[in-house]
């Protein structure tokens, strides 16, 4: 079982820094939407394509007010997620040992 544990812990830490590369997305994302950017720059179409799909649903359930609170949110959501899931996927492969 010990080949199964190691499995199970490379896919936590796979999956724990999917959600980090995430996070610094949205980060990137928020900084840029401070200033003006040019929409036609590869770098900023990334970060909106790839945004944009999970901000958006957030973003229309929150009150509509000045300031876009959805980044906040999308990143405690992934937060919570990765204490979760990596927590309970390395307990699991702990287990097996």
């Amino acid at each position: 079982m010990l080949f199964g544990s190691h499995v199970i812990l490379g896919i936590a830490r796979l999956i724990e820094l999917v959600i980090t590369a995430y996070t610094f997305i949205i980060i990137a994302r928020a900084l840029i939407s401070w200033v003006s950017p040019d929409p036609f720059n590869p770098i900023v179409r990334f970060l909106y394509r790839v945004t944009e799909p999970v901000l958006r649903p957030v973003r229309r359930r929150l009150p509509n007010i000045p300031l876009d609170l959805s980044p906040v949110v999308v990143i405690i959501v992934l937060q919570f997620l990765e204490w979760v899931l990596v927590g309970y996927l390395r307990d699991l492969a702990l287990t097996m040992r």
